[in-house]
């Protein structure tokens, strides 16, 4: 079994930046690609980024390309989103999730149901 624990979201103003982590439990964290999704109040879940198990690969949602960078460190078996020039509507509840997928496609990446584990997510708030 495999726990993920999102930290390091907040309130903050349009223009600035956050990072959130996402630790997680368990060994077999460098096998697993990663991802983080977002949902707003009223809103379905929705992809923002992913990282493949190597940390060689990512993906972003157009929304937040070139804003937003996804990365990982394996040894502490933790992945990060630094979310910069932040913008009202990057309001959200932000989860990260983990595959056990070994040979996962960019299209199951986007998709929540391409995930086993789940974070209980953070709030991030982003003031006008």
């Amino acid at each position: 079994q495999v726990q993920l624990v999102e930290s390091g979201g907040g309130l903050v103003q349009a223009g600035g930046s956050l990072r959130l982590s996402c630790a997680a439990s368990g060994r077999t964290f460098r096998n697993f690609a990663m991802g983080w999704f977002r949902q707003a109040p009223g809103k379905e879940r929705e992809f923002v980024a992913a990282i493949t198990w190597s940390g060689g690969i990512t993906y972003y949602a157009d929304s937040v390309k070139g804003r937003f960078t996804i990365s990982r460190d394996n040894d502490k078996n933790t992945s990060y989103l630094q979310m910069n020039s932040l913008k009202p509507e990057d309001t959200a509840i932000y989860y990260c999730a983990a595959t056990r997928q070994v040979a996962v496609s960019r299209t199951v990446l986007r998709l929540p149901s391409g995930y086993d584990y789940w974070g209980q997510g953070t709030q991030v708030t982003v003031s006008s």
